[in-house]
């Protein structure tokens, strides 16, 4: 893995705590993907039955069982877990294991069978992208550069690269294809190294 924060990758959902005032362009970038994909997957709460039973459904394979493994869950209690349809509650932690599969193997399967791809792609028309700037109210006047706008482009061809880079936790290269991506943008495109936010129209 490249360097890098790994709750970028690893804290699904909590995408607030990184947006306080600015991170690098490729960050903003991760944490989209992940939006993207975290809202595409079952929206019940791991703490509900339904949320629960779903997951365990999801799971219920042999490549789901090795992830469940990976999250450090016993063969005898995936078992136990599987024989019992979701009748059977697992302790908090085990919970927060069993969510973590879920979304290990959720995200592989859509890296796997090309879904991430073709929906970004979108047929060759791309995906529009509006970039946020960074919150410069905490920057002092003099120090501060002239208001920065929102911006809003169109981003084609990248998609493909961008969903490998993130599939390999590749953060560098992440960082290179933001550099691609506002090198579209007019001369001060340089302002926008560092973001608030970014959000991807998928």
């Amino acid at each position: 893995m490249s360097s890098g924060s790994p709750d970028l990758w690893s804290q699904w959902g909590e995408f607030g705590k990184f947006n306080a005032r600015g991170m690098k362009g490729g960050e903003a970038l991760i944490l989209e993907l992940n939006r993207i994909v975290y809202s595409s997957g079952i929206s019940s709460p791991i703490t509900t039955k339904r949320g629960l039973s779903a997951r365990l459904r999801y799971l219920d394979s042999p490549a789901g069982r090795t992830a469940l493994r990976e999250q450090g869950v016993s063969a005898r209690t995936i078992r136990s877990w599987m024989k019992s349809k979701g009748k059977v509650t697992p302790t908090a932690a085990n919970r927060d294991r069993i969510d973590s599969a879920y979304w290990t193997r959720r995200r592989e399967n859509l890296v796997r069978s090309g879904w991430l791809k073709r929906h970004l792609d979108n047929e060759g028309r791309g995906r529009r992208m509006e970039i946020y700037p960074v919150d410069q109210s905490h920057v002092p006047t003099e120090r501060a550069r002239p208001t920065l706008s929102q911006r809003s482009i169109t981003v084609r061809y990248v998609w493909g690269d961008l969903v490998d880079a993130w599939a390999a936790q590749d953060a560098n290269l992440v960082d290179e294809i933001w550099d691609d991506v506002i090198s579209d943008l007019d001369s001060d495109y340089a302002a926008y190294a560092y973001v608030s936010s970014v959000g991807i129209g998928a």
